[in-house]
């Protein structure tokens, strides 16, 4: 059973060696604990510091792609170095690293796919009042509309099984949180919580700047993937809206019309066929965009069928070059396989 540890790090020379001295390297039930970091375009050391620590694989974006994406590579690069487990945390050290024992343990007991790090957000103290209440209204939000019970959503301390991480597609550019929340539950892996610790603030978050603008991005992102997983539901819904509104000033007319006083009341009939032909449209948009979500589950399951493949083929190509010459090198250096991996 091989766990990798994967950071996502965008300068971070100063918290690396602190985040990857936290990790464990021997958990019950796992032979191997790797530690991969993806450097997304970072401008300081902290390739070279990673080296220094002796991270064990490295892949790097020549500039910076943003955390959804390097999230995204980071987990193809796990899945091709043959990860039974994937674990993903932050590089600012946010996360307390013995807390990856209580991650996997779900997983390794075969209860879940995904486990999610419930940072317990009303207990940190550097945390404002402000930021509790949105952080408990936005996972009230995304626990709805996916269907999984998640009480920290946007936590980015997250374990995954290998055969979630191949079903998972990452799509937004900005955070991955939401988005493959909502897609495990419409997916329906199972997605369990569990609490973890966290360390003192070490600096400002990167992410967003400004909570207004954090928020603004998660709404976005959060209507975005509802859509995309439930297009016809919500085409549909407003659909009826519309109809309802159309109907309404066009039953008025009728009723002045027939009463005898339709005179000057033609405005109600032409607004309610207004909104009447604009419900019609958007129904059709909803069965057009219940067809393109079709495709995109066909698309998916295509897309896991071509990396299981992939990965087939980098682990036989692996083990034909173990059997030809064995693999050594210092924990700094990639392996065989990582070495393999393009960069961007």
């Amino acid at each position: 059973m091989k766990l990798i540890i994967q950071i996502p790090c965008y300068n971070e020379e100063r918290t690396l060696p602190q985040t990857v001295a936290d990790i464990p390297r021997k958990i019950e039930g796992i032979d191997v604990v790797e530690v991969l970091i993806i450097d997304d375009g970072s401008t300081d050391r902290t390739v070279e510091v990673a080296r220094e620590i002796g991270v064990d694989h490295i892949v790097r974006n020549m500039s910076n792609l943003g955390l959804a994406r390097s999230f995204a590579k980071g987990i193809d690069a796990c899945l091709n170095l043959g990860a039974d487990i994937i674990v993903n945390t932050d590089g600012d050290n946010q996360y307390a690293g013995h807390s990856i024992h209580d991650l996997v343990r779900p997983i390794l007991e075969a209860r879940a796919d995904i486990v999610i790090g419930d940072r317990q957000t009303g207990n940190i103290a550097h945390f404002s009042p402000l930021k509790k209440v949105l952080q408990r209204v936005g996972s009230w939000l995304v626990r709805n509309l996916s269907g999984v019970d998640a009480s920290d959503t946007v936590s980015g301390f997250r374990a995954y099984s290998r055969d979630a991480a191949l079903r998972t597609n990452v799509v937004s550019e900005f955070s991955y949180t939401i988005e493959t929340i909502i897609q495990a539950g419409r997916s329906g892996m199972t997605v369990l919580s569990v609490p973890v610790e966290t360390n003192p603030k070490s600096r400002e978050s990167r992410l967003y700047n400004g909570m207004a603008g954090f928020v603004w991005k998660q709404i976005v992102t959060l209507i975005r993937s509802y859509i995309r997983y439930s297009s016809l539901r919500v085409f549909s819904v407003l659909s009826l809206i519309l109809l309802l509104i159309g109907v309404v000033p066009v039953v008025r007319f009728f009723i002045f019309y027939i009463s005898g006083e339709g005179d000057g009341k033609i405005q109600s009939l032409l607004l309610g066929g207004v909104f009447i032909t604009l419900g019609y449209i958007t129904f059709s948009v909803a069965l057009l965009a219940d067809v393109i979500a079709l495709n995109r589950r066909l698309i998916e399951a295509t897309l896991e069928k071509v990396r299981r493949l992939e990965i087939e083929s980098v682990d036989s190509q692996s083990q034909i070059l173990q059997g030809a010459k064995p693999v050594t090198g210092s924990g700094s250096e990639r392996s065989a396989v990582a070495s393999a991996l393009p960069d961007e």
